[in-house]
C-alpha cells in the first residue's frame, strides 16, 4: 500500500472515530427477515425525525433510532402476525397492533397485513406519543403492499349457521 493510501485510510479511520463519539449508534438486533427487499424500501424511506426527535445511527440491517436516549426503536423484518385479538388501529393508511399493555412505559405496535412486518417501540417516559410517531412511518411503511386488512370486533358479525335438513335415513 502506498504511503498516500495509508495517510488516506488513517485519516478515513480518524474522521469515523470522530463523528461515532458525537452520536453513540445505537444497538439493536435486525429481525429475523431483516434482509428482505420490502426492508430495504422502507429503510431508504424512514424520517430524519420523529416526534420532533433526531434519527441515530444504529448497528443493525432494517433499523432505526430516534432520540437521545433513544425514545423510537424500529425494526423491519419481524415475524409477521396473523388473526389477532389484540387492538388495531388504521393510521395513515397503516394497520398498527398494539403488541403491549397500553399503560407500559414502553409499548410496541406491529404493522398488520404486511410482509415484512415492522415493530416501533415507543418509549412514553421519553414523552414521546403513539399519536406523535406511529403517523411518521406511513410513508416509508407503504412502500410495502398490504395484502390484508386488519378489523376490529366491531367490524365483524357473527351469522348463525342456516339451517339445512338433515337428510332422511332410506330403508
Amino acid at each position: 500500500m502506498s504511503a498516500r493510501r495509508s495517510a488516506l485510510a488513517l485519516v478515513l479511520a480518524a474522521a469515523a472515530l470522530a463523528l461515532a463519539g458525537c452520536a453513540p449508534t445505537v444497538s439493536l438486533d435486525p429481525g429475523a427477515d431483516a434482509n428482505n427487499p420490502g426492508c430495504a424500501e422502507i429503510s431508504v424511506r424512514l424520517p430524519d425525525s420523529v416526534a420532533d426527535k433526531d434519527r441515530r445511527q444504529t448497528d443493525a440491517q432494517a433499523t432505526g433510532a430516534w432520540g437521545d436516549p433513544a425514545a423510537v426503536l424500529l425494526r423491519c423484518g419481524v415475524p409477521p402476525i396473523g388473526p389477532t385479538t389484540k387492538p388495531c388501529v388504521d393510521v395513515s393508511g397503516v394497520d398498527w397492533v398494539l403488541m403491549s399493555d397500553p399503560a407500559a412505559k414502553q409499548v410496541v405496535y406491529q404493522t398488520f397485513g404486511r410482509t415484512p412486518a415492522t415493530e416501533v417501540i415507543i418509549d412514553h417516559v421519553s414523552g414521546a406519543s403513539d399519536a406523535a410517531v406511529l403517523p411518521e412511518f406511513a410513508s416509508a411503511i407503504s412502500s410495502v403492499k398490504q395484502t390484508e386488512k386488519c378489523l376490529s370486533t366491531l367490524d365483524t358479525t357473527l351469522t348463525p349457521p342456516s339451517a339445512t335438513p338433515s337428510p332422511t335415513p332410506s330403508r
